[in-house]
């Protein structure tokens, strides 16, 4: 009965291909279009959450305060409040995975004829294991270069492919820093940008102090200008900064009523409200290329009314001759249905194609899931019924004889 049913419905969708093929546009543009929006919006969440995963994970950094000389402030990271001997404090506190004091800036790098300015840090080997940074060669300095203030260094991707020859092997090398000589001993992987698009392979990584001595100077013995500190898990993030706040607070002697005189700003805080950003934009990209479904479901319900106007006469015959209101009922339903269907799976084809096609064109991260296409899928077919139910069941509803009457 439901296969009769079947050929039934797709011998009237072929009877008026014209009219069917416009019937499904709606759900093709619909179904390409939610397809295609989610693609580009979970795109973006992966892409974001790639960017995260290189900065390292429940990371805090401390910066140090501003100075006031005869009324003009500077800003962050400036005052000498921080020293090497906070980060040693807080490195005894619960919840403390790594402790890193860093101390940074631009500087010119100098190989053979070639220069290139660079982010030099100045920091420990923790540095690397909190921040998650691997090397791609060579090996990482250690505590004794740290106290003995070698001049060896780490080099970024982005800084090596300006200083060196395309197939040039970096590691050995020496390059000048503000005349000083430092022997590359690794290469660091590559991290790409950060959240604020800032580039984090443009990065020369050398001990700590041989940056306070060779490279950057400090008005005190032992101070940098932050502290990167990462917690054992997100779940004690929130203790970790009350702790190191009164710690810092205390080691600093300072008083209820003064402020803090340094920053300390919560990356996976930024990180979150980055991830959360995209979801929100994937999410609306998905329901305004919903609504694109909606009138293609109120267009199925429009040309479905139009059939039934025009069928009316063959409805009466139909029940004349002993067919039910279910079967008629059943009978433009499955119409419907089947319109919705297939212009849902041209649709899928289309957006998919689509997806792919701006990938290739432009490099945009695209994801297409199998969830995104189920979901596409699921909705149309659902729209199919609801704006099919209607016209099936006022055809169900004809009186026989007002059928046959029909003009």
């Amino acid at each position: 009965m439901l296969g009769a049913m079947l050929g039934e419905a797709w011998h009237a969708m072929g009877c008026n291909r014209m009219r069917t093929a416009l019937t499904m546009l709606g759900m093709v543009i619909g179904v390409g279009s939610v397809v295609l929006m989610m693609a580009i919006g979970q795109g973006a969440q992966y892409a974001v959450a790639q960017t995260i995963s290189t900065m390292g994970s429940n990371l805090y950094i401390l910066i140090s305060g501003s100075t006031n000389t005869s009324g003009v402030r500077t800003g962050s990271g400036f005052g000498p409040t921080l020293n090497v001997a906070d980060a040693e404090a807080i490195a005894e506190l619960d919840d403390i995975s790594n402790v890193a004091p860093v101390h940074q800036g631009t500087q010119q790098l100098v190989y053979g004829a070639k220069n290139w300015s660079a982010t030099v840090v100045g920091t420990t080997p923790a540095y690397l294991d909190a921040r998650a940074w691997t090397l791609t060669s060579g090996y990482v300095f250690g505590e004794s270069d740290v106290r003995s203030a070698t001049r060896v260094a780490l080099i970024g991707r982005t800084a090596a492919e300006n200083l060196f020859e395309p197939n040039e092997d970096p590691l050995g090398k020496t390059i000048r820093i503000r005349q000083t000589p430092f022997v590359i001993i690794g290469t660091l992987g590559a991290k790409g940008q950060n959240l604020d698009g800032r580039d984090q392979d443009d990065t020369i990584i050398i001990p700590l102090t041989t940056a306070q001595r060779k490279v950057f100077g400090v008005p005190f013995a032992g101070s940098v200008r932050t502290v990167v500190l990462q917690a054992s898990s997100a779940e004690a993030m929130p203790a970790v900064e009350k702790s190191v706040t009164a710690l810092l607070r205390q080691r600093h002697r300072l008083r209820e009523d003064m402020d803090n005189d340094f920053y300390i700003r919560n990356l996976a805080a930024a990180a979150d409200s980055a991830a959360e950003t995209t979801r929100v934009m994937s999410l609306l990209l998905g329901a305004i290329a919903s609504v694109s479904l909606l009138v293609g479901g109120i267009g199925i319900m429009n040309i479905m009314l139009v059939s039934v106007t025009e069928r009316t006469r063959e409805i009466g015959i139909r029940m004349a001759i002993g067919a039910r209101q279910k079967d008629i009922l059943t009978q433009f339903l499955l119409e419907a249905i089947m319109i919705s269907i297939a212009g849902c799976l041209i649709g899928l084809v289309l957006g998919i194609s689509s997806a792919l096609l701006i990938n290739a064109i432009t490099n945009m991260v695209i994801v297409i899931s199998g969830g995104s296409v189920l979901v596409a899928f699921t909705v149309a077919a659902g729209v199919g019924v609801f704006f099919g139910f209607y016209p099936a069941r006022k055809a169900a509803a004809l009186d026989p004889i007002e059928a046959l009457r029909y003009q």
